[in-house]
């Protein structure tokens, strides 16, 4: 499947906190550095030493792909993993508000998280397609899988969060088999791509023709969303319930687009959507030990 991308959001109005270990609090989970290739992403291995360029909300020129993990000590950690894609129309990552809040936020929950810097095929000069941002978000879930044992993780509970150009992202591998090569001389290769479940904020691009293979889907977005992520969220919806596939979908009256994890807004509707997310991951069975 190829990522047509009709709706292609920068969110330059956004105004975000600074990533990094400077957000980790006492108290909180320290979060973890973990590339995706040691050596550097498959034939671009030479540029791994290229640094990133980061400034208030955004990070991009992202040439060592990695994941931003915060683990929860073994007494709080409930098994399920998710793995975070960021939105920022492929040309940056909103990775403060869109990646590390959201795994914060879920961590507190007992959800082992990983916020992805995946490549960027949208940013000005880059070498980048959506293959390799593809291959990003795959690698990902397979090294959660292949180290679920270390990190107190059940292999089936592994899922994905994706915000904009994110879940965008996502429907790249969602409704995939996504089987590992058990010939892989890589052992992460060898294990499954495929998430358990999906969860889809302001979800850009468009519905992928066969959703017969979707996992478990929680749907959020804004009637009043600028790009048309609204439309992208009810067709799909409306395919998932065709197939008696199961998903919960929660169109707000108003927010717009890129209200992240809603600190931003005065809607009490949008600044606690994330409870509505929270609410579904437990219903689901998502935050039990």
């Amino acid at each position: 499947m190829r990522l047509r991308r009709t709706v292609r959001p920068l969110l330059l109005a956004l105004s975000g906190a600074v990533l990094g270990c400077s957000r980790h609090e006492p108290g909180s989970v320290k979060p973890l550095l973990i590339p995706l290739w040691e050596q550097g992403a498959p034939g671009f291995e030479s540029r791994r030493h290229e640094p990133e360029q980061a400034k208030d909300w955004w990070v991009k020129n992202i040439h060592y792909p990695t994941l931003t993990a915060y683990l929860p000590p073994k007494g709080r950690a409930n098994g399920s993993a998710i793995v975070i894609a960021p939105g920022g129309g492929f040309a940056a990552l909103v990775f403060g508000p869109e990646g590390i809040d959201p795994a914060e936020r879920l961590s507190q929950e007992g959800v082992a998280t990983f916020a992805l810097k995946y490549r960027l095929p949208e940013e000005p000069g880059s070498p980048y397609s959506v293959d390799h941002a593809r291959a990003d978000l795959y690698r990902a879930i397979r090294l959660v899988r292949s180290r679920a044992a270390e990190w107190h993780i059940d292999p089936k509970r592994v899922g994905v969060l994706g915000f904009s150009a994110g879940a965008a992202l996502v429907s790249e591998v969602a409704y995939a088999h996504g089987k590992g090569d058990p010939a892989a001389a890589d052992p992460i290769d060898r294990a499954p791509g495929k998430p358990d479940f999906q969860l889809l904020i302001y979800p850009s691009g468009a519905v992928p023709d066969d959703v017969s293979a979707a996992p478990p889907t929680f749907l959020l977005v804004a009637n009043d969303d600028q790009y048309g992520c609204d439309r992208v969220a009810l067709e799909l919806y409306t395919r998932l319930r065709a197939t008696r596939l199961p998903v919960e979908a929660h169109f707000l009256e108003r927010g717009s687009h890129g209200f992240n994890m809603g600190q931003r807004s005065k809607l009490k509707s949008v600044q606690t959507w994330p409870e509505r997310m929270t609410d579904w991951l437990r219903d689901s069975g998502y935050l039990k030990r």
